[in-house]
């Protein structure tokens, strides 16, 4: 059977998608990239914000169309929308003949076969559940690196998010499942693992009794093949003293951590329902740089939130302009039905969300040249993505760099490089977000 994936949304998703296409494959069925030759069609969704989910509808609506032309056999939703609206999909989109939740996704064979008999097939298991798949994924992201899913859900409960109720509570991946896992992705060629997680700094915590995070990188840099490993996702108030230790004694680790802030202001950040002031990130920022004194940190941040006045705006300017973050990303607030911030008074304009997000962006790639500049002669490992076409020049990624959120160093060289090769690079020059530079 010739099956075409859509995968949408965050890397977490991915993963569920990788681990479905594992499923699939280990029972003969065929991949395709091209619709029109596809008999079954599975669109893992996204609902995270406003326009995830309009994405991951019309994505829904156009491969509809394509049942109603009577091209396609099957047609399968699977993710955060279909455990969101299952309902709405059933009825609204009679074309649709499977939906899974978010825990389902390890009934994907079974929902597939229901559908090609011509039977309507909706699986919603325990929100709560975590699967064990024993095929291995299929990765799908280059064959160098890959994401590994250390927990899944979210105790957290932050005013504008919908995640718990589309993921269930937090719950660690035991970590013999994970080394496993790793050992699977290194023999596969995999050089670089990303943890990721709703949440990677509370890894362990409801399973060991105790943050356990840095106990698994410790058993994860014993994996043979391994290279780098990148942690995303750290609550900065979760932050230990014991991974802060690990990062600094292993050499796999990269020396880059992603800390999703989303503002400075302690109004709007106890709004939010987070769990930092404004004088603990500068601490907790302040002490990773001085433990680590290399480390790359990048950060989100969330603008227009209700309630959000131009003085509250400017100080987080003032703060993204103090604390000069390595990478910085920044949404517009979006209200989602069933959180407590879509209801709050004072929802703010999209064109001032609009203006404000430009206006942070615009202090950003100011910050981004100044720390690219300062990068000028120096020497660097890079992860070699692939070549340029026609020229003698390959694409990687330095340890400060995530894959499809950060920034590229383009490598001119004579040399014949292979994707996955790692090369020593010296930098010679910056283009705002990205590099140059040529092998030493």
């Amino acid at each position: 059977m010739n099956i075409l994936f859509i995968s949408l949304g965050c890397d977490k998703n991915l993963v569920d998608t990788e681990v479905m296409l594992g499923l699939l494959a280990s029972k003969g069925h065929q991949m395709v990239n091209d619709e029109m030759e596809a008999d079954v069609i599975v669109i893992n969704t996204c609902c995270f914000i406003h326009d995830a989910k309009e994405e991951s509808i019309q994505n829904i609506l156009e491969m509809a169309e394509l049942k109603k032309e009577g091209r396609l056999k099957a047609l399968i939703v699977t993710g955060c929308l279909a455990q969101r609206y299952k309902e709405e999909i059933i009825e609204e989109i009679p074309e649709v003949d499977a939906v899974l939740g978010t825990t389902s996704y390890d009934k994907i064979l079974e929902a597939i076969d229901e559908a090609l008999e011509g039977r309507h097939c909706v699986e919603m298991t325990d929100i709560d559940a975590l699967p064990l798949v024993q095929s291995n994924r299929l990765v799908t992201t280059g064959g160098h690196f890959a994401y590994l899913k250390i927990a899944e859900g979210c105790d957290k409960h932050c005013t504008y998010c919908i995640i718990p109720k589309i993921r269930g509570n937090f719950r660690s991946v035991p970590m013999e499942r994970l080394l496993k896992e790793a050992e699977g992705l290194a023999e596969q060629g995999v050089k670089e693992l990303i943890l990721v997680a709703q949440e990677t700094t509370l890894y362990g915590k409801d399973i060991y009794g105790e943050k356990s995070l840095h106990k698994l990188l410790k058993e994860l840099c014993k994996v043979s093949g391994i290279q780098w490993i990148r942690i995303l996702y750290c609550y900065p108030e979760e932050i230990t003293d014991e991974l802060i230790q690990v990062m600094k004694e292993e050499k796999k680790i990269c020396h880059y951590l992603d800390l999703p802030i989303q503002h400075a202001s302690d109004e709007i950040l106890k709004r939010m329902g987070r769990r930092t002031s404004k004088a603990q990130l500068k601490e907790i920022i302040g002490k990773l740089r001085e433990e680590i004194p290399d480390i790359t940190l990048r950060t989100t941040l969330i603008t227009g939130f209700p309630g959000e006045t131009k003085e509250q705006h400017e100080e987080l300017m003032e703060f993204v302009d103090e604390m000069e973050f390595d990478r910085l990303g920044v949404f517009t607030y979006s209200p989602e039905e069933d959180t407590p911030a879509a209801l709050m008074d004072n929802q703010i304009e999209e064109e001032v969300k609009e203006d404000r997000q430009a206006e942070l962006m615009e202090l950003q790639q100011d910050i981004a040249f100044d720390l690219a500049e300062d990068m000028i002669g120096k020497e660097v490992l890079v992860l070699i993505e692939g070549k340029v076409a026609d020229e003698n020049a390959y694409v990687g990624r330095t340890y400060k760099d995530a894959p499809n959120v950060d920034g590229l160093i383009f490598v001119n060289t004579e040399e014949e490089l292979m994707s996955g090769d790692f090369a020593k690079v010296r930098v010679t020059g910056a283009l705002e977000y990205d590099l140059i530079g040529e092998i030493v």
